[in-house]
């Protein structure tokens, strides 16, 4: 049986500090967490859908910050509480990987042991879109939420299930795709980041974030995926093996390759 103790405490990305806004104190229930993390942040990619132009907010950025950055940049744009929902041109603007991540924080910041997971959900499109939610252990297993699909987002997708528990065909980490894809279970083709990137390489991206996001690093180097060109889409048989292990066992802490196309 997996030990989840060890995604109990906060890492360096999860930490609240003690700025103007902490996670004390906040509900135990995750829907209701969720509803939370969704009123203090919106998604770069679906600013136009809340009626807001790019223009009127103060910054548009993808980058992930630490939880205690977030917050204070939360704060700056609107200091009330932290479960007083802001209008959406006075949230801070993130990714998907934001929204697991302050559901994280909050959850351990209650003991809850709850990690960040990268791979690819079925909920977007008619394929497997690049995706980060959180997974939370209780009674016994771990349970996945996305805390980006709010009233707004939800309807337009046809969301039909629980998002504070998804459906185990909703979501698949990088490694159960990666495994899908090796054993000819799955087309590679069919996972990727929208039009940007598909195919064995880009599922191999997301398994070593996928294994440096369980590891504590919700952030890293593979992160610059977007700088490969067209000879790094092609998986050297080493390469492939390396994968293998890590999609194996990606709870494993072990020493990450290097993006090839970063150079030594």
């Amino acid at each position: 049986m997996e030990n989840p103790e060890r995604w109990r405490q906060h890492g360096p990305m999860s930490e609240p500090g003690r700025g103007p806004l902490v996670f004390d104190g906040l509900p135990a229930d995750v829907g209701a967490l969720c509803r939370i993390v969704q009123g203090v942040l919106l998604h770069s990619d679906w600013i136009a859908a809340y009626g807001v132009d790019a223009a009127q907010l103060r910054t548009v950025s993808r980058e992930t910050l630490p939880l205690v950055d977030r917050l204070r940049q939360i704060a700056d744009l609107d200091d009330g509480a932290l479960t007083a929902g802001r209008p959406p041109d006075r949230r801070a603007v993130g990714t998907c990987r934001d929204y697991a991540l302050m559901l994280c924080g909050m959850l351990r910041q209650q003991g809850v042991p709850a990690r960040v997971r990268c791979g690819f959900a079925a909920y977007f499109s008619g394929e497997w879109e690049d995706h980060w939610i959180c997974e939370y252990w209780r009674e016994g297993r771990w349970h996945r939420a996305d805390a980006q699909l709010d009233p707004v987002i939800a309807p337009r997708l046809g969301i039909g299930f629980d998002l504070a528990d998804l459906p185990d065909d909703m979501f698949v980490t990088a490694g159960e795709a990666w495994r899908r894809c090796r054993s000819g279970e799955a087309d590679p083709e069919s996972f990727g980041h929208g039009q940007q990137a598909s195919g064995l390489w880009f599922v191999r991206v997301n398994v070593v974030r996928d294994l440096h996001s369980v590891n504590g690093r919700e952030t890293s180097d593979w992160d610059t995926w977007r700088q490969a060109t067209a000879a790094h889409h092609v998986l050297s048989d080493a390469e492939c093996g390396e994968t293998d292990g890590i999609a194996a066992q990606p709870e494993r802490a072990s020493a990450a390759p290097r993006p090839p196309w970063l150079g030594r």
